[in-house]
């Protein structure tokens, strides 16, 4: 695969100030049952890398923060991680929301049939990736078969009360291009979801998060392969919107990697952009949080923090403006 980051790591993006922390993004690994092209963490059934609970402990310690309001796990496949139900259930000690960046097709699979249930039972929220409402296109980027699969989960998840109108289980679907252009606006994308997917199938959900793709990691390297790197970057930095930096992630987010090292977002992690420890100039780790005025600390930026800015905006939370 190739590295984009000698193509970012120079760059003109405006410093960002960071914001008092209150959602901790955790990766519990990069153990997937997919590997999608647009995956900006290059997830997969081969990968090994999974946090242990050692680091899942440190990070408990970090939600006793009065400021952290949200959990957010991710992957990977962050049901795959052994550890996953303990985490959830453990969390309910504390004053969090607890989403799940699930990819639904893991619901269906061998040994995690009891998985929709229990999200339900704990109250997860659960974040989910469903790239385009076409099969074509969804099964084109992450393989065929986990259109219906998806389709699937989603009844399963709507029978526990998940997207209900007024109902506690909140469902939020989450579309990415399917090549390298910006989303379009996701106030009217989510009209077409709500429509497609009601007419079709019976299945509702809240909302519909659209997310651009990074030119990191797989997606950057496709781009290099067919010579598009710097043409969708062309695109992304003519899209900048200067609005868009009051309400980056990176902001009030940090992001935990498998070992526990801590950056300013999913992407940085990708790209191996630590937040660095002011007391000794090493990578930041979740041990130390606590011990750590992350105000003082400044956020790294490269030219992939276009993809943030351009157009609409983009985040862990959908469009920014």
């Amino acid at each position: 695969m190739r590295d984009t980051w000698p193509l970012l790591k120079d760059t003109d993006f405006p410093t960002v100030t960071r914001a008092v922390p209150e959602i901790l993004q955790v990766n519990l690994g990069y153990l997937c049952n997919q590997s999608c092209l647009h995956c900006h963490v290059a997830a997969g059934p081969t990968r090994k890398e999974l946090m242990t609970g050692e680091n899942i402990d440190y990070l408990l310690r970090v939600l006793e923060l009065p400021n952290i309001h949200t959990l957010d796990l991710t992957g990977g496949a962050p049901e795959m991680n052994p550890l996953f139900k303990e985490l959830v259930r453990v969390s309910q000690q504390y004053d969090v929301k607890v989403i799940d960046r699930c990819n639904l097709t893991i619901l269906l699979e061998p040994g995690f049939e009891d998985m929709a249930q229990f999200l339900a039972d704990n109250n997860v929220q659960i974040v989910a990736s469903l790239p385009c409402y076409i099969q074509e296109n969804v099964d084109g980027q992450r393989g065929k078969g986990v259109y219906q699969k998806s389709i699937d989960a989603l009844k399963i998840l709507n029978q526990l009360g998940y997207g209900k109108p007024g109902g506690d289980l909140s469902i939020t679907l989450v579309y990415n291009p399917t090549g390298p252009y910006l989303p379009p606006s996701q106030e009217e994308l989510q009209l077409d979801y709500k429509r497609f997917l009601q007419d079709e199938f019976g299945i509702v959900f809240n909302q519909l998060f659209t997310i651009t793709n990074m030119p990191i990691a797989r997606f950057g390297s496709t781009l290099l392969s067919k010579g598009e790197f710097e043409k969708y970057m062309n695109l992304l930095k003519d899209s900048f919107s200067v609005a868009n930096l009051q309400n980056l992630m990176c902001m009030n987010q940090l992001s935990v990697d498998w070992r526990g090292y801590v950056y300013d977002c999913d992407f940085n992690q990708m790209l191996n952009m630590n937040v660095e420890n002011p007391s000794n100039g090493l990578p930041l780790h979740i041990r130390d949080i606590l011990e750590t005025d992350m105000l003082n600390i400044p956020i790294r930026i490269a030219d992939h923090c276009y993809g943030c800015t351009a157009g609409q905006g983009s985040s862990c939370g959908g469009a920014l403006g």
